[in-house]
């Protein structure tokens, strides 16, 4: 068989679950959670028992409302519920409750930051569309031992917003990006904690590819089983390549569901794509359709807090911030909301507290193990210490020990320093005479800064740190130094 020298592009879809953060589940008013023991986050309503009814969760249809508008999506003035029918251990009931031709949001679009350049750190930005997000409830979880496999419901019930994108994503590094951006804006504004080593974000791609050029999709395979974000790009790496190596070889495309092995770096087959008649969707009888008025959209829309990338533009502007910072902080939302706290009106300051939020406070945060509400030293801090070195009180060297000190006590720069004897001087008398000392005890480091050697300055440098037992200002000392090798 001649293999085609047709060149051919992939198009990707993905359809990604996102478990909404709520005390309680969507039709009920069990727990939810995770961690617990097996199958004790249930109640009469998860396991299916004859003659429960279902209470909608307002707070889980409140964040996928938020969850829309953030996304520029249209929201429905009507939604309603549908049974989704299938037989199968996770589900008690033999049906799950989601939205299938009335769903909460319509269309939108994510915007998505594409990997940048060696010389342009900064990619590029465009927007990916979506088709639509609903809102269902989560089913139980399987797990499979050497002879048995046995379910736990914990998880059933879990509010759950199915993210559906267009097909407007074309390589691995796009659907990084996509999913990157998601997590962001869904963490940033507390809908979910994203963690998908927690079953809290997963992800489906659909992937098809087609000769380059040509409008019409190809046949769309289901990938699934991408339980992390290295599995989501090797995943979908490998099924491009398995789809394009079969094309080429005149191989029909099934249309199926697959599943990626991550231990040996494959897809497999796991059976014929199912149909939406498949399911036998029909309107749930026990659950009225949800009328959203403006008044409550706009409710919501009011508190909504600023895109990630907005706010990514926003600080590049006002504070003058190099990408390679704004980049850090905007991942996180509180820790962009502590850098800005620390700058307050001192925004020269900007960029010194940007370099020691993303690089001080976040080393020590690792070291120790804890998140930025549970953190002793508070912004306002941070900025006296910048000020402090700004000022010549003491050095870089020992700020950062004043900072790691100031971070596992709580305790203001000021006192440390003071308590610690580490305040520079700053005596230009008592500087000069330190350096003039020096100058006497090495004159051939003197002649040969004289004659055009800048290092030998360090060699006169150090014997003023040594007589000033570091507290010499070290700024005052080579102003000084450079003063007296002129004359």
């Amino acid at each position: 068989m001649v293999e085609s020298k047709v060149e051919y592009e992939a198009v990707i879809g993905l359809e990604v679950h996102v478990q909404v953060k709520t005390r309680s589940k969507m039709f009920t008013t069990a727990r939810a959670g995770f961690g617990h023991e097996p199958n004790h986050l249930t109640d009469p309503v998860i396991i299916g028992l004859p003659g429960v009814l279902p209470v909608m969760n307002k707070e889980a249809i409140d964040k996928t409302i938020a969850t829309g508008l953030m996304f520029n999506c249209t929201i429905a003035e009507v939604c309603k519920w549908d049974r989704k029918n299938y037989f199968y251990p996770d589900s008690a009931k033999n049906y799950q409750i989601s939205q299938y031709d009335q769903p909460i949001c319509i269309g939108g679009e994510i915007e998505i930051e594409l990997p940048g350049s060696a010389r342009n750190i900064m990619g590029g930005h465009r927007s990916v569309g979506l088709t639509r997000i609903h809102l269902e409830e989560d089913v139980g979880k399987l797990n499979h031992f050497a002879s048995d496999s046995l379910v736990d419901f914990n998880r059933a019930g879990t509010p759950l917003m199915e993210i559906v994108s267009e097909p407007d994503l074309f390589n691995s590094d796009e659907v990084f990006a996509y999913l990157t951006a998601l997590r962001q804006a869904i963490v940033g504004a507390g809908i979910s904690d994203c963690d998908m080593e927690k079953g809290q974000l997963r992800c489906d791609a659909n992937i098809s590819v087609r000769p380059v050029g040509s409008e019409t999709l190809g046949t769309k395979v289901e990938l699934k089983n991408l339980n992390s974000i290295s599995g989501v790009r090797n995943g979908v790496d490998y099924e491009i390549r398995r789809q394009t190596a079969a094309t080429r070889r005149g191989e029909v495309i099934v249309q199926e569901t697959r599943r990626w092995d991550a231990d040996t770096g494959v897809t497999t087959s796991m059976r014929t794509k199912e149909m939406a008649h498949d399911y036998r969707y029909f309107p749930d009888p026990d659950l009225m359709p949800v009328m959203v008025d403006k008044a409550w959209r706009e409710s919501i829309r009011v508190r909504l807090p600023e895109m990630p990338f907005d706010r990514q533009r926003r600080l590049m502007k006002v504070y003058d911030l190099p990408y390679t910072i704004t980049s850090v902080l905007v991942v996180d939302r509180e820790l962009a909301e502590f850098f800005e706290e620390a700058v307050g009106d001192e925004t020269v300051r900007a960029r010194a507290i940007g370099k020691w939020v993303t690089n001080d406070l976040l080393r020590e945060m690792a070291e120790a193990s804890v998140s930025l509400s549970e953190i002793k030293i508070e912004a306002g801090q941070l900025s006296d210490l910048v000020g402090l070195v700004e000022e010549g009180v003491v050095s870089s060297s020992q700020a950062r020990e004043v900072f790691s000190e100031a971070f596992a006590t709580g305790d203001s720069p000021e006192a440390i320093i003071e308590r610690r004897g580490m305040k520079q001087s700053t005596d230009t008398g008592e500087l000069e005479v330190w350096c003039r000392e020096a100058m006497a005890a090495r004159q051939e480091s003197v002649e040969a800064f004289r004659s055009g050697n800048e290092k030998a300055l360090n060699a006169l440098k150090g014997p003023v740190m040594k007589a000033s037992r570091g507290k010499a200002n070290p700024r005052m000392v080579d102003e000084i130094l450079r003063r007296l090798l002129a004359e």
